[in-house]
């Protein structure tokens, strides 16, 4: 995986396949699925690149799901080149693999109180793909463990999402954003409060364990900031663009001029 990412692992199929996600691309999975080999993708910048931002620092790079999938799927080619006899598939978000769980059981890292997975070299601020595959291998050690529990990022959770027995994930201000049709006045409220137009960061930007993540050295991340989307602006290449512009024209009407 030299070159695709620089933090993957691997875990046994068996591990997550009780917990598979019902969707369309679950038909890709190979008829026998041995191995789930989890690559991390880091996307933080430097602080210059956020300069007037009024979206999450997610969607300030190239749409995420093109890059990870366009590396394994060219990773997932020269494994079959090497191995014929074997399957691979590769998936990107739109995936039947619990991401977080398996990166954890692959050894990269823990699972935060948001959600999130939480590496040691760059924070939460990665995106995770993973290539399924017949082929068995040897495993990493899993890791399990728990975040720091330190409660800071249900403290600041501007919707309550955070903090209860479950992620409250329709409250969360990041899935507000991407709702379709019109918003309830809470909603809109909640941001004109926080001044986001698409995503959240509060909950990451607080959390001990970013404080010293790793700026990524993926050159499509690295070479495609857009920091500030306005009325009117390309959509294509952006993380948002499958929303489409009725979400993000709405968005930018409830928040026309903040920053974050």
């Amino acid at each position: 995986m030299d070159g695709v990412s620089p933090l993957w692992g691997i875990c046994p199929f068996e591990k997550i396949s009780g917990s598979l996600i019902e969707c369309r691309a679950k038909s890709r999975l190979p008829e026998k699925s041995r191995s789930v080999i989890v690559a991390c993708f880091p996307y933080l910048l430097g602080e210059s690149e956020y300069k007037g931002r009024n979206i999450s620092k997610y969607a300030v790079v190239a749409d995420y799901h093109k890059v990870a999938l366009n590396r394994l799927e060219a990773a997932a080619a020269k494994l079959k080149e090497k191995y014929p006899d074997e399957e691979f598939a590769a998936f990107a978000d739109n995936s039947p693999v619990p991401e977080v769980r398996a990166a954890c059981l692959a050894g990269l890292g823990v699972r935060g109180e948001n959600t999130l997975l939480i590496t040691e070299k760059y924070g939460s601020y990665v995106f995770i793909g993973e290539i399924v595959t017949s082929l068995e291998t040897e495993y990493a050690e899993p890791n399990e463990k728990p975040c720091l529990k330190c409660g800071k990022c249900s403290a600041v959770c501007p919707s309550g999402a955070i903090g209860g027995k479950e992620f409250g994930k329709e409250k969360c201000l990041s899935a507000v954003t991407q709702k379709k049709g019109e918003l309830t006045k809470d909603e809109e409220q909640l941001m004109k409060e926080c001044g986001c137009v698409w995503g959240c960061d509060i909950c990451q930007d607080i959390c001990p364990m970013n404080a010293s993540a790793a700026q990524t050295e993926i050159e499509e991340f690295i070479s495609s900031p857009v920091a500030r989307i306005s009325h009117g602006c390309p959509l294509e290449g952006r993380a948002y663009e499958w929303r489409g512009r009725k979400v993000i024209e709405r968005n930018l009407n409830i928040n026309p001029e903040r920053s974050l």
